[in-house]
Order: C-alpha cells, then sequence, then structure tokens
C-alpha cells in the first residue's frame, strides 16, 4: 500500500509540474519599460516571450534608406522633384507598409457628416482662476444623437486680444482628467481598466478627475499665449483589439466589409484623423489663429502626431514626446521595443501589411527618419527621456540627424550647427552612430530634440521646450 502511494503522489507532482511549466510558457513575459510592455497583455491569451535588447553591441547591421534617393536610385536634387516624386513614393510606403491608407470623406456611409454638427455642450469665462476661456463642444459626424462624436475640451487665453496659436494634443483618461476643474464633463468613452477605483467597467468614475494634471499645465500654457484643444483618443478608436468595430473605421466600411482591408488605417490612422477633424473646429473658432496651430502627443499619441503630421500640412508644427518605435526611433536599429513586440501587444495600431515585418525589420524599405521627411520643412520636435531605455532614445536622436539633409534641400537650416553632427559615423550620406547631445539642453534650429532625465512621461521642462520652441515660428 505504502508503494502504492507513493507512486500515486509522484503522478501528482508530475502532472503538476507539466501543468505549471504549460502555464509558464502560455504567460506573457516582456522585458522592457514602456508602459505598453509593462502593463497591457495582449488580445489573445496566448502570450510568449519577449526579450528586448539594451546593447548597441547586440545591434544587427542594418542599412538605412536615404531619404533623397527616388525608387528607381536618382538622386532628388530640387524642391520641384522632392515634392512630385520623391514625397509621395515615401508618403505610399507608410501608407501601404505601416500607418495604412486614410480615406477620404467620400468613402465614408451616406449619413456620415463632412462638417460636423458642433454642439457647445457647456462655457465657462473664468476657468482656471480667470486665466482661461474653457469651452466644450461635441463634434457629431452623423444626425443621430448617438451616432459618432468627438467631445473636444478647448482653453483659450482670456486676456488675449487677438486670435492666439494653439495646441492640439489627444489625451488618454478623459478631459476630465487633466484638470482639477471639477464642472468639467466626464468623459463617456471606454476607458482602460484600472486597479485604483478611477474606471469601473470600463467607465470613468469621479476619482478619476484630475488624474493626470502632471502632464498638463493649464495656467502656463495659458500664461505663454497659447490655446489648447484635447479630447480623448478612446472618442476615436477605443485602444483594444475588437476587430475595429467600435470607433470611426465601420463607418467608413464598404458594402460587406468587416474590418479594414491589409493597406488601411489602424488605430494610429483613426487618431491621427481625429487630429485633424479638430484642426477643422478650431478653423471655426474665431478666437483661434488656425494658421499657427500645433500638433503634439506622447507616447502610443507622439506616433499619432507625427502621423497626422506628415498626412496634413495644415499643422504649423509638430511635436512628439517619447514617441519611441513606430514614431519617432528608428525601426531596423532592433533597441528596444520592435515590431513583432507592438504589433503582438497591439495589434490594431498599425495597418495589417506591418505585421510582415515582424522579427523582419531587414526587409523594411523604408525608416523612420523619412516619417519626418514627410513633415518636412514644417518645424519639428523629437523629445526622448534617458530611462526610457524601451523607446530608444538614441534611434529617435539619429533619425533627427538623418532627415536634417531633407529640411536643408528645402531651405532651412534643420538642426542646425551642432557638435555631435561633426563626431558621427557615417556610411554614405546616413547617420549610424554620433554622440547624444547633453541631458536637459534643448537643440536644434527647425528640428528640435531634447533628451532630459527621468522616465516615460511628459513635464514641465517638456512643454517648456514645445512652447520656446513653437514661440520661433509663431
Amino acid at each position: 500500500m505504502l508503494a502504492i502511494f507513493f507512486a500515486q503522489k509522484t503522478k501528482k507532482v508530475f502532472i503538476c509540474f507539466v501543468v505549471f511549466t504549460f502555464v509558464l510558457y502560455s504567460k506573457v513575459i516582456v522585458s522592457a519599460q514602456d508602459s505598453v510592455a509593462n502593463y497591457y497583455s495582449p488580445a489573445r491569451n496566448v502570450q510568449k516571450l519577449f526579450v528586448l535588447n539594451y546593447s548597441e553591441a547586440k545591434m544587427p547591421f542594418y542599412t538605412l534608406p536615404d531619404p533623397l534617393i527616388t525608387d528607381d536610385g536618382r538622386k532628388v536634387t530640387d524642391a520641384k522633384m522632392w515634392w512630385e516624386q520623391r514625397r509621395p513614393e515615401i508618403m505610399s510606403l507608410f501608407e501601404n507598409e505601416m500607418y495604412g491608407k486614410t480615406p477620404g470623406f467620400s468613402q465614408a456611409r451616406k449619413d456620415f457628416l463632412r462638417q460636423p454638427r458642433i454642439e457647445v455642450r457647456a462655457e465657462k469665462i473664468n476657468a482656471l482662476n480667470g486665466k482661461a476661456v474653457r469651452r466644450e463642444a461635441r463634434l457629431h459626424f452623423t444626425d443621430s444623437d448617438d451616432g459618432f462624436y468627438i467631445d473636444v475640451l478647448l482653453y483659450m487665453p482670456a486676456a488675449a486680444k487677438q486670435p492666439v496659436p494653439a495646441v492640439i494634443m489627444l489625451n488618454f483618461k478623459g478631459n476630465h482628467a487633466i484638470t482639477n476643474e471639477q464642472d468639467v464633463l466626464m468623459c463617456e468613452s471606454w476607458i482602460a481598466p484600472e486597479n485604483d477605483r478611477t474606471a469601473v467597467q470600463n467607465r470613468s468614475t469621479d476619482e478619476s478627475r484630475g488624474t493626470d494634471i502632471s502632464r498638463w499645465p493649464l495656467e502656463m500654457i495659458m500664461d505663454r499665449g497659447y490655446a489648447l484643444a484635447t479630447a480623448s483618443y478612446n472618442d476615436l478608436d477605443p485602444d483594444y483589439d475588437d476587430g475595429f468595430q467600435n470607433g470611426i473605421h465601420p463607418y467608413f466600411y464598404k458594402v460587406g466589409q468587416t474590418r479594414p482591408a491589409p493597406n488601411e488605417w489602424g488605430s494610429i490612422g483613426a487618431w491621427a484623423w481625429g487630429l485633424s477633424r479638430i484642426l477643422d473646429y478650431l478653423e471655426t473658432v474665431p478666437a483661434i489663429n488656425a494658421r499657427k496651430v500645433a500638433v503634439a502627443g506622447h507616447s502610443r499619441l507622439g506616433k499619432t502626431s507625427l502621423w497626422a503630421g506628415a498626412q496634413d500640412q495644415r499643422f504649423a508644427v509638430v511635436i512628439a514626446n517619447n514617441s519611441g518605435f513606430g514614431g519617432g526611433s528608428l525601426s531596423k536599429r532592433i533597441y528596444g521595443e520592435t515590431v513583432g513586440l507592438l504589433n503582438y501587444v497591439r495589434p490594431q495600431w498599425f495597418c495589417g501589411n506591418f505585421a510582415y515585418y515582424n522579427d523582419n525589420e531587414s526587409a523594411l524599405s523604408f525608416d523612420q527618419h523619412e516619417l519626418i521627411a514627410l513633415i518636412a520643412p514644417r518645424p519639428v520636435y523629437l523629445a526622448v527621456a534617458e530611462d526610457d531605455r524601451a523607446a530608444d532614445p538614441k534611434g529617435e536622436f539619429l533619425t533627427a540627424l538623418n532627415v536634417d539633409a531633407v529640411y536643408r534641400l528645402l531651405g532651412r537650416q534643420g538642426l542646425g550647427a551642432i557638435s555631435e553632427m561633426n563626431n558621427a559615423h557615417r556610411r554614405g550620406n546616413m547617420i549610424y552612430d554620433a554622440p547624444m547631445p547633453p541631458l536637459n539642453q534643448s537643440i536644434g534650429v527647425t528640428i528640435g530634440f531634447h533628451i532630459r532625465t527621468g522616465g516615460h512621461d511628459v513635464t514641465a521642462y517638456d512643454w517648456e521646450q514645445y512652447l520656446n520652441f513653437t514661440d520661433k515660428f509663431f
């Protein structure tokens, strides 16, 4: 009996070991500092191991495409050749292979409004201790009140005597989360689950009010003479993978279509589309100088601001804070986050065709310096943080270095005369290494850049540099 007992116990231990091993390898193990990697599990329950590279010595050999060489191998020699041939070639690559094509209004459903119906839901003339006029407007894109809409929160300097420049920047947690003003209307959109009672059943609670104010120095922005317009990015497309059924996408499906085609817009494309719609709205507000509007974003919304600026040339300045992979940093370096990681963790962000480059970055015929080239010659600012290694700060600086020539071709100074350019390692026309600029020091002329101390966040220091930068052009 004793032998039988131990045999049964041994069998149970073996079965438990097998089950434990299966569970271990069925769970996500992501080694990264970025919020995407740390806090979000994939859409599916099957998870896998990602070990991110943080060693320059372990990067593969890679070759960057030259933005000033056409697809047929000719050098771009003037602005006319850039605008008529090379820029459309690069735009087509990003549209078809990465972010997806954004449909035009002509492709929308018949009940979708090109010019939204504007409902001013609330207005306060002495907001932010008398420094601002606050307006809350709902942009209805159907005749029905329960159809698609964007809720815009707009702060304008109360002391302004003439139309003011503005910054448009989407938020993560709802308009009510960026301010301590308790009478701002609560966001009604889906919101990511939290463990702190700020969201219950994917809806915001009163405890979420003001929880994101550290990233939004509203009074400083008003004091500097800028208006600020924001909206929740979840109004446009809730940030989870449901097959593109719950945001803007279904309003542009063809008959019989149930999700975007492999080369059509993902969530970043939808969020970028929303930024342009907010700019449309600001063009109707007399207190705003719509020719002096900057678009900005942080993290995934920094990726979004870059794509919005590339597509919509009405944005006079483009700002990306800690945008990292898929935004300002080079993909081919394989440092920190990768194509495979982001397509696994957030498969809805990019178009379906981008999955072809999972663990296959060498096949990319484009890279992110060419995304910035699509913004040229308009001013662009890239900012990174020392401890945000997953976002590859050096890869973002190399992006700035490698787009400088495009700005100079188009008659702008680009980064200007910086010492780092003199000590750069080059192969051909492209730069593959260079010393990083000093910490907490803004550099550049038409291309701005800084690396600050700290991690993945938006700080008052970041905002000060952005407003100093835009002041030069506005």
